[in-house]
Formats: C-alpha cells, structure tokens, sequence
C-alpha cells in the first residue's frame, strides 16, 4: 500500500502554503489520491512531485493553463497504453516546453544582470558620497 501524507506534510516538503496546494486541487492540478476517513486531504509521493514540478514553473511565468498542459503531456507519456504515434506528439509538446523554458532562462538571466549592475551603479554612488562629505 502506497504512504500518504497529509496536506500539512506536502506543504512543509514542497515549500507551498495549504492555501495554494488547495488551490490546486481545485483547478484540478493536483488533486490529492485520497482522503482520510475524516475528510483530510492525502497526497502520494507522485503527489509531492507533481507539486514541485508546478512550483518550478511559477518563477518562469507559466500560465495555468501551460502548467496543465505540460502536466497533460507528461501523464500522457508516462501512461500504460500510449500508442507510438501519440508519445511522438508529446514528446514534440515536451520539447516545446524545453524550448521555452531556456527562452525564459535568458531572459531572467538578463534581468538578473541589470539588476546586478544597477546595484553596483548604487554602491558606487554611495562610496563616492562617503568619500566626499560635500556631496
């Protein structure tokens, strides 16, 4: 029988608030694999995965809608009956989310430089002010 963990627990190994593991149980991103006889929300480890797989795209500006079909693509792959034609056409889906996902990359490392050079620029600035009391 496969371990379960509650939600305090997913929330503590992922990083993610309750709010927002709930939150993505309720536009069917995850939604947990059981429920305690008490109602309790009970995740599996491929729960917990699938959790950080999303929590990876956030940063990136990945829409809902992507992260959905990203993971559509991902199960598709990994599901017993998937004919050869289908994992070619996901796998092209995969490799455009791979794409993407270097595009965003440049991208922030650029953000990233300017601001690493702006807050240089700041330090100068400063040092030049506590070097000169007059300006």
């Amino acid at each position: 029988m496969e371990h379960h963990l509650r939600i305090g627990e997913v929330a503590e190994r992922t990083g993610l608030s309750l709010r927002t593991i709930r939150y993505y149980g309720e536009v069917d991103l995850v939604v947990p694999s059981a429920r305690s006889r008490g109602g309790f929300r009970l995740y599996t480890e491929s729960d917990v995965d699938r959790l950080q797989l999303i929590k990876r795209m956030k940063p990136l500006g990945f829409s809902l809608e992507e992260t959905r079909d990203l993971l559509t693509a991902v199960d598709g792959l990994n599901a017993p009956g998937t004919g050869k034609d289908e994992r070619a056409a996901l796998a092209e889906r995969l490799d455009a989310f791979e794409a993407a996902i270097a595009d965003r990359c440049v991208t922030l490392r650029r953000q990233l430089d300017m601001a690493e050079e702006f807050a240089e620029r700041l330090r100068e600035r400063r040092a030049g002010r506590d070097a000169d009391p007059t300006v």
